[in-house]
């Protein structure tokens, strides 16, 4: 399918998005991830797979020091810049591709750009921390807001919708018009309907396949499938068999996941395996530009 193709163009990074596919790699500072946490939350683990992320082919690098998985409860600001502004400091000087702050405190997000960071990935959209949008629009970084229902404690306990894609949509374009209002230039904004936050599993699938509702807003769109749980229950519903977030299968559903993002128009997947990613979206690239 044809999309619509843009281009970001921010401090020393320029990025393509629309011809091929772009990678956010993840990376989490946190000892309680619902994947990879406890993984990458000394200084010299999150350092060697910031670059092995690179390496493997990743054109962003999401840092975050916060989980925001089902029922995580929130940590103290104090507590997420020592997780991520050190790893910050040392790897903005060695990748060059951009950083990403994952976070909803505007005095992270301060501290994460000062250190190196050049794009803003706020879960909330603005809405914790009003004060994100005004670090956005004086700094020029790049920001990607989200669709969330409730909160990370809240999101999961029966989410309900009476008209799933129009909900979503409309809020995003209503937090676009607030970051606007707050001076963020419009071609700096990527949204992110919010796979697995606040949606079940029927939810998750129906935004993925009706994805072009959202695109024809006119912004880039970011999406987020890897290793989330709608994957892990409809692979363990079908089977029989647990499938949790590290079992191989489900990671081949992720690429189910990714691939259909892609066809459907999102132009950032933002995954843990950058490598085996990388490999598959040049054959979805293939297939969207034949």
């Amino acid at each position: 399918m044809s999309m619509e193709n843009y281009t970001l163009e921010f401090g020393r990074f320029r990025l393509d998005l629309g011809s091929k596919a772009c990678i956010m790699g993840i990376l989490n500072t946190t000892p309680d991830s619902f994947s990879d946490g406890g993984k990458f939350n000394t200084l010299e683990a999150a350092l060697a797979q910031g670059r092995a992320l690179v390496e493997a082919g990743a054109h962003i690098l999401d840092i975050g020091g916060e989980s925001s998985r089902p029922f995580a409860e929130p940590v103290s600001e104090q507590e997420e810049l020592d997780r991520t502004i050190p790893v910050i400091e040392k790897l903005s000087s060695q990748i060059e591709v951009p950083i990403s702050i994952d976070t909803v405190k505007s005095a992270v997000g301060r501290a994460a750009l000062d250190a190196g960071a050049a794009i803003i990935n706020d879960i909330s959209a603005f809405e914790k921390d009003p004060a994100l949008a005004d670090l956005a629009a004086e700094t020029g970084a790049p920001a990607i807001l989200m669709h969330m229902k409730g909160t990370p404690e809240t999101m999961q306990v029966n989410p309900s919708y009476d008209d799933l894609m129009g909900e979503i949509t409309d809020y995003l374009e209503a937090r676009v018009a607030f970051a606007v209002d707050r001076g963020v230039a419009k071609e700096k904004i990527i949204l992110d309907p919010g796979i697995g936050f606040g949606k079940t599993v029927a939810h998750n699938l129906v935004l993925i396949k009706e994805l072009h509702r959202l695109t024809a807003l006119g912004f880039p769109v970011l999406m987020g499938p890897s290793r989330k749980s709608f994957i892990q229950n409809i692979l363990t519903r079908t089977t029989q068999k647990e499938a949790g977030p590290d079992d191989p299968r489900t990671e081949y559903g992720t690429l189910a996941a990714v691939a259909a993002s892609l066809m459907n128009g999102a132009h950032i997947v933002r995954v843990h395996d950058v490598e085996t990613v990388a490999s598959f979206s040049r054959i979805i690239d293939a297939i969207r530009n034949a």
